[in-house]
């Protein structure tokens, strides 16, 4: 397998490689390899997230967003307008 690099993304994975002492082939497979396994792992915590939330949702463990904002409004002091008055660019 062929990768093209940009000049820039080559010069700073050749100085790593120099940095470690390392062969930057060598260096370059374990990033990739680093890459792909937080990717998956990330993958795999997100779907996890999703089904807890799905299962707090149809167990009725969970806050109506409507409860949520009024409790922000109340705690810290945020104008009846609130969260409204922020998507709009307004302060």
């Amino acid at each position: 397998m062929t990768i093209t690099l940009t000049p820039q993304t080559e010069a700073r994975l050749r100085e790593k490689a120099e940095q470690e002492g390392q062969d930057v082939d060598d260096v370059a497979e374990a990033m990739i390899a680093f890459a792909l396994e937080w990717q998956a792992r990330d993958r795999e915590e997100a779907i996890e997230g999703i089904r807890r939330g799905l299962e707090d949702s149809a167990a009725g463990r969970v806050t109506p967003l409507e409860q949520v904002i009024a409790e922000a409004r109340q705690k810290h002091g945020f104008p009846a307008s609130w969260p409204r008055d922020v998507d709009a660019g307004e302060k």
